[in-house]
């Protein structure tokens, strides 16, 4: 539903890794843009840091008005790719939405949660895989490790820890799809 002045939200989709550049050409020009981020802490080079990233990366919200506002010079603003529209018309987003993204959040996603799977990067423990219990004060974490048929917990400093990243899917070669439907059919 449009505002007062007859203005509505739409979405632009940016250029890949372009958001700020977009946002930044946009309000130049005197667009009222909307970029909501997040904050999530990241493990990197073993310190766990604080960082805003964008809450939908690749797109942000502009206002403008279907009559009055001039649509052309957006298209050609450095870091836009387009405005998103079905069947060739840009479609508004409900104001209740961006009111809510509008709001502070002050959550801050962990960069590691217990139960995840992580890797010691120390040369006497040669890559032993452990699950994350719990971050200490002191810049070490608690981990469960299984050796020996046993499970024990240690705590090691964050620097020695790395997240193991989950694949999806594991690529298989066609050659080696042909040799399990040989051996399928012996």
């Amino acid at each position: 539903m449009p505002d007062a002045t007859g203005k509505q939200w739409y979405l632009i989709q940016c250029k890949p890794r372009q958001d700020m550049r977009a946002l930044e050409h946009l309000e130049r020009q005197g667009y009222p843009c909307l970029l909501p981020t997040h904050q999530i802490e990241r493990l990197q080079k073993g310190k766990l840091q604080q960082l805003s990233e964008p809450l939908f990366p690749g797109y942000l919200f502009i206002h403008l008005d279907r009559v009055d506002d001039n649509w052309m010079p957006i298209r050609s603003t450095r870091g836009v790719n387009q405005i998103v529209s079905f069947g060739g018309r840009p479609t508004p987003v409900p104001e209740a939405i961006v009111t809510k993204l509008q709001s502070p959040h002050t959550n801050v996603l962990p960069a590691l949660i217990a139960g995840d799977r992580v890797v010691l990067n120390d040369t006497s423990l040669q890559q032993i895989e452990a699950i994350f219990l719990e971050k200490n004060s002191d810049g070490r974490v608690l981990l469960l490790l299984s050796l020996l048929q046993r499970e024990v917990v240690v705590s090691v400093p964050l620097t020695q820890v790395q997240k193991i990243e989950l694949r999806t899917y594991e690529p298989v070669s066609r050659l080696q799809l042909k040799k399990d439907q040989e051996t399928t059919k012996k």
